[in-house]
């Protein structure tokens, strides 16, 4: 990553020179390759789109083909930069739709509509007639002013909130998926959306709605119109071509054994696919071209069955690093619990505290559920961080369902002697902590 960043600084001839260096992750499952990639591409601020090798089929065959990923990295990007434009737009975009709602909540007369300028003659109105008339409109507007002043006030102060009025929305289109099916509209090519959406233009719907959810669709309105469309593309394609990252996840489930009959003429001919796109290749897309040559692409596979030397050699000269992740061992399970701003002690104590109980589990607790964690994988089947969800919600199971109906204290306490109560006994017996935990 540092050296993406690096290549931004490097002058422009030789920028184009500097390729990514690939990287594949070799681990059994659970022990966060994804999470690793999605956490890097989060801090990094890039695009980021992660994708299952095995749903990819060869061109000619029913199913995605792998352009799609392109495809859906440059919709993230467009969404991204989209939501940043919004935010930055947002406190005009609420200026207007206030004055939008107050138009909604105190609209004018006819007669205040009429628009007269300079000392021009009004047809049909004599001139001192017209003077008069002008007069009257001046007090009639200050009236006004002063009255949608006051109903301003009001709707700041949320006296309004209980009244309905009728806005126009734009009406959500009949989902694709309807019409085509399980396999969407990929096959049909990038543009056939637009092209069906051109056919079967946007409607408006008007509809009775609450004066706070009027305000919400006039502020994204407004916003919608604030924002310079051109611009928001031109900046996510931008970023996808520079920084863009795709994660190719069971990369080994396409790895062929070397017989070519079967699953395995399709797999291969998923890799050979993958060939261009990671080499360097140009996609086509509904918002423009897309040149995939500084696209970082970070593939990962358990592979249990298969060896990364079962890739075709082409496609394993494109990932010239490969990083091999350890299974979790009991300390790290117990710092994934405690370590992590969101870890999974903190999230289960935030719900129970919605219920106004708090939960707290000691030091060896914690301990005790990192080493069930450990024993239990290690006699049954390593799903590594995984098995702390299945750990905790079997511990916690009779606390969530009795809260706070049967159980009425506000502090309980999660000791090491409970959680060996709770599952010492599945533990033990293989049969049933196959099947429990």
């Amino acid at each position: 990553l540092r050296n993406r960043w690096r290549r931004l600084q490097v002058p422009d001839n030789l920028r184009d020179e500097i390729m990514p260096n690939n990287i594949i992750l070799i681990g059994p499952t659970g022990v966060g390759k994804t999470e690793i990639a999605r956490r890097l591409a989060k801090l990094a601020n890039a695009p980021f789109v992660k994708v299952e090798a095995s749903k990819f089929t060869e061109v000619g065959y029913v199913g995605r083909d792998v352009e799609s990923m392109i495809r859906d990295l440059v919709e993230i990007a467009v969404a991204a930069v989209k939501a940043e434009r919004t935010e930055e737009v947002m406190d005009k975009a609420r200026s207007l739709a206030e004055e939008r709602l107050l138009d909604e909540l105190l609209p004018m007369k006819n007669s205040k509509k009429v628009k007269i300028s300079g000392k021009e003659d009004i047809p049909g109105v004599e001139t001192e007639d017209a003077e008069r008339f002008r007069e009257g409109l001046r007090g009639e507007d200050e009236s006004y002013s002063q009255t949608r002043e006051k109903i301003r006030e009001r709707l700041r102060a949320g006296e309004f909130d209980h009244k309905t009025i009728e806005v126009k929305a734009a009406e959500e289109p009949a989902s694709m998926m309807q019409v085509f099916g399980p396999f969407g509209i990929d096959e049909l090519g990038p543009n056939f959306q637009d092209l069906l959406s051109n056919i079967m233009p946007k409607k408006t719907k008007s509809r009775r709605v609450t004066v706070p959810e009027a305000f919400n669709i006039f502020t994204q309105q407004e916003a919608q119109k604030l924002i310079d469309m051109d611009g928001v593309i031109k900046e996510a394609l931008r970023r996808v071509e520079n920084s863009g990252i795709v994660f190719i996840d069971e990369i080994d489930k396409i790895a062929s054994k070397g017989e070519a009959h079967g699953p395995d003429v399709s797999r291969e001919g998923v890799q050979k696919d993958l060939l261009p796109i990671v080499e360097g290749s140009t996609v086509m897309t509904k918002y423009g071209m897309v040149k995939t040559d500084h696209i970082l692409f970070i593939a990962s596979g358990a592979f249990h069955t298969a060896k990364p030397s079962d890739l075709i050699p082409e496609l394993q000269g494109r990932f010239p690093i490969r990083v091999e992740l350890n299974s979790l061992n009991e300390e790290d399970f117990y710092k994934i619990l405690t370590l992590p701003e969101n870890a999974l002690v903190k999230q289960y104590t935030a719900l129970l505290a919605t219920e106004g109980v708090e939960i707290k589990f000691t030091d060896g607790a914690i301990r005790e559920i990192a080493r069930v964690a450990t024993e239990v994988n290690e006699q049954v089947e390593n799903i590594g961080a995984r098995r702390l969800h299945t750990i905790m919600t079997t511990l916690l199971e009779d606390i969530l369902f009795d809260v706070p109906d049967r159980i009425k204290e506000k502090k309980i306490e999660i000791t090491q002697e409970m959680v060996r109560d709770k599952l010492g006994k599945i533990v033990k017996d293989r049969d049933l902590s196959k099947y429990i935990l």
